[in-house]
C-alpha cells in the first residue's frame, strides 16, 4: 500500500498538482482563521501586522494549516481510544451471502475497533499544509473576494511584475517530525485591456485566488513570463515538496496512489453524477458486491449515527441527519453521515473524518459507544453509535455539496422521513440498541 497523503487544503489547484504527479491526497481543510493567526503571530513578535514579510505571511499559514489538521487528528485518535476502552462492537454479517451473525454486544472488541488504521503506521501519513500570498509593489495580497477588488488589483498589475510567495508545511503524523520551507517566482503581466479584465473577472475564476490570477486556468493568457517556480504560483512547489519529503525520510514514489489507463489518462474514481467542483477522495468508486449490487467505497464506507440524549433519564430525544444531495444515491433522503473509507483507515477513522466533513461533527464532542459492520465479504459498511459527549455541544450543518440538510431531528420524528433504504432497515435496531446502552450509562 502506499504511504498516504493528507492535504490541508480545498485548493483545486493544489490537489490538481498532487494528482498530476500520481497523488490523490485525502482532502482535509484546516478552516484556520487566517486573519486571526496573522494579528496573533504578529503580536506575539511585537510588531505591526502591516509590517510583517509577506513571505513570513505563508510561512506562518502554512504551518497554521498543518497543525490545525494535525490537531484534529489527534482529536480524531484520542475519540477512538475512548471507545475502544468502553465501546460495545457488534460484528453483523450479512446473512445473503451464507454467513451467520455474530453477537459481541457488551463482549470483546472484535476486529473493528483493532484495527489501527493510520494510527498503526510506523510512517505517514504525509500532511502537507500551503499558503500563498502574491506581493506588488510591496504589499500583500490574497484573495480577493469580490469581483471590484479583482478589477482593481488586475488593472494595477498590467505591463508590471510581482513576486509569488508560497509557504510549505510537511508533516510525519506517524513520528511528528516536520519540515517548513519557502518558495517563490517572479510573475511577469501582458499589457491587457480593461475590456479583458472585466470579461476575466465576470468568469469568477480570479475571486478566490492569490493575487487574483492563475497560470493553469483563463489567467495563463494575460501572463508574459514566470522566472522562478512555476509549481508555486499554483499553490504547491512540487519539486521543493518532493526534497522535503525526501529530508523527512520519505521515498518519493512510496507516495504514489495513482495509475495510467491505457490511453495515458489517470485512474481518479469517483461518481458521475456528482457536481464539477465535487472533491474525489481516495476510496471513492464503486465495487462489485457477492450480494449482486454496486457498492460505495473501495475500500469499503462507514459513518457516524449520533445521538442526544437526557444525561439524567438515558432518555434518547434526538438523532443528527443528514439529507442527502439531489445528485447523489437515493438523493432527497434522510440518513446517518457517512462515505467511502480513503486509503488505510479504519473504519472509525473514516466514519468520524466523514462526520466531520459532511456534517460538522467533531470528535472531541462525541463519544462513540458502539459499532456494527454490515459485512458483503469485499464490501462492508461499519455505523458507528455515538452520544453527544456530557458537558459538549454538537451543531451539526451542512459543510460540503454532498447535504441538502444537516439538523437534529426527534427521534419520534424519524420514521415519518423519507430515509435511505440502508438507514431504514437498520434504524430501529440501531434505536434500540442506543436505548440499551443510554440506560446502563445512567444507571452506572
Amino acid at each position: 500500500m502506499s504511504i498516504p497523503v493528507i492535504l490541508a487544503s480545498s485548493s483545486p489547484s493544489r490537489r490538481a498538482l498532487l494528482l498530476q504527479a500520481g497523488i490523490c491526497p485525502t482532502i482535509r481543510v484546516s478552516r484556520v482563521d487566517e486573519d486571526a493567526v496573522i494579528r496573533r503571530f504578529a503580536a506575539n513578535a511585537d510588531m505591526k501586522v502591516e509590517d510583517m514579510p509577506t513571505e513570513q505571511r505563508v510561512m506562518v499559514l502554512s504551518r497554521a494549516k498543518a497543525h490545525a489538521v494535525q490537531a484534529a487528528y489527534r482529536e480524531q485518535e484520542n475519540t477512538i481510544n475512548r471507545a475502544r476502552r468502553s465501546t460495545a462492537i457488534e460484528e453483523r454479517v450479512n446473512p445473503l451471502i451464507g454467513r451467520t451473525t455474530t453477537e459481541l454486544l457488551g463482549g470483546p472488541l472484535g476486529t473493528i475497533a483493532a484495527n489501527p488504521g493510520l494510527a498503526g503506521l510506523k510512517k505517514g501519513p504525509l500532511l502537507i499544509g500551503s499558503d500563498s500570498m502574491f506581493e506588488f509593489d510591496g504589499v500583500a495580497y490574497g484573495k480577493p473576494h469580490t469581483a471590484e477588488k479583482a478589477f482593481e488589483r488586475i488593472a494595477q498589475m498590467r505591463g508590471k511584475s510581482g513576486t509569488l510567495w508560497t509557504g510549505h508545511t510537511l508533516i510525519d503524523l506517524a513520528s511528528g517530525r516536520e519540515l517548513s520551507e519557502i518558495s517563490s517566482a517572479r510573475v511577469h503581466f501582458a499589457d491587457y485591456s480593461d475590456e479583458e479584465i472585466r470579461a476575466y473577472v465576470e468568469t469568477g475564476e480570479p475571486l478566490e485566488v492569490a493575487g487574483s490570477f492563475t497560470l493553469e486556468g483563463l489567467g495563463g493568457a494575460f501572463i508574459d513570463s514566470v522566472s522562478g517556480d512555476p509549481h508555486g504560483i499554483q499553490g504547491l512547489s512540487l519539486p521543493l515538496v518532493r526534497q522535503m519529503a525526501t529530508r523527512l525520510g520519505f521515498f518519493w514514489p512510496d507516495l504514489w496512489n495513482l495509475k495510467r489507463d491505457k490511453r495515458g489518462r489517470l485512474a481518479i474514481n469517483g461518481d458521475s453524477r456528482a457536481p464539477l467542483k465535487h472533491v474525489s477522495q481516495p476510496g471513492d468508486g464503486f465495487i462489485d458486491c457477492a450480494c449482486g449490487h454496486k457498492h460505495w467505497g473501495l475500500h469499503g464506507a462507514a459513518g457516524v449515527l449520533l445521538f442526544r440524549r437526557d444525561t439524567f433519564t438515558g432518555e434518547i430525544t434526538h438523532v443528527a441527519l443528514q439529507r442527502r444531495a439531489v445528485w447523489s444515491i437515493e438523493g432527497r433522503t434522510w440518513g446517518n453521515p457517512g462515505g467511502a473509507l480513503s486509503t488505510g483507515e479504519s473504519p472509525f477513522e473514516g466514519g468520524l473524518r466523514e462526520a466531520w466533513e459532511e456534517a460538522g461533527i467533531a470528535p472531541q464532542d462525541i463519544d462513540i459507544v458502539g459499532a456494527h459492520t454490515e459485512d458483503h465479504g469485499p464490501w462492508a459498511y461499519t455505523t458507528l453509535l455515538a452520544f453527544e459527549r456530557v458537558g459538549h455541544s454538537v451543531k451539526p450543518h451542512v459543510t460540503d455539496n454532498e447535504s441538502i440538510d444537516v439538523v437534529w431531528k426527534r427521534v419520534s420524528d424519524v420514521e415519518s422521513l423519507p430515509l435511505l433504504s440502508y438507514f431504514k432497515a437498520d434504524w430501529l435496531d440501531d434505536l434500540h440498541r442506543a436505548r440499551q446502552i443510554s440506560r446502563a450509562m445512567a444507571n452506572n
